[in-house]
């Protein structure tokens, strides 16, 4: 199984707007992808929150080849509607990682 992990910082002002936006909207577009089984959406603690709040977002694939296919299909436009929602005040990277254990 593999994990594609979003790692997001979120600016203060908009924070419950965007928590609101990514349950609402963005996760169930992209489960709706089919290209995911599930998801969780993680805050990290113990670190610098004074310019707002990580979080983690992980989206399982049961195979290298469904997350490919999200990242060859949808992920441009995922990202797209991210920043044309938040702009500069959403920052985000996304790792791929595989389940071992």
């Amino acid at each position: 199984m593999f994990i594609y992990n979003i790692t997001i910082k979120v600016d203060p002002e908009i924070h419950q707007q965007w928590l609101a936006w990514i349950n609402k909207e963005h996760i169930p577009f992209i489960l709706n992808t089919g290209k995911f089984s599930r998801h969780q959406l993680l805050r990290l603690r113990e670190v610098d929150d004074s310019d707002g709040p990580t979080y983690a977002l992980q989206f399982f694939a049961d195979s290298k080849a469904d997350y490919n296919a999200f990242k060859a299909l949808h992920e441009g436009a995922v990202n797209q509607a991210a920043k044309g929602a938040w702009g500069a005040k959403m920052l985000s990277f996304s790792t791929l990682m595989e389940i071992v254990h």
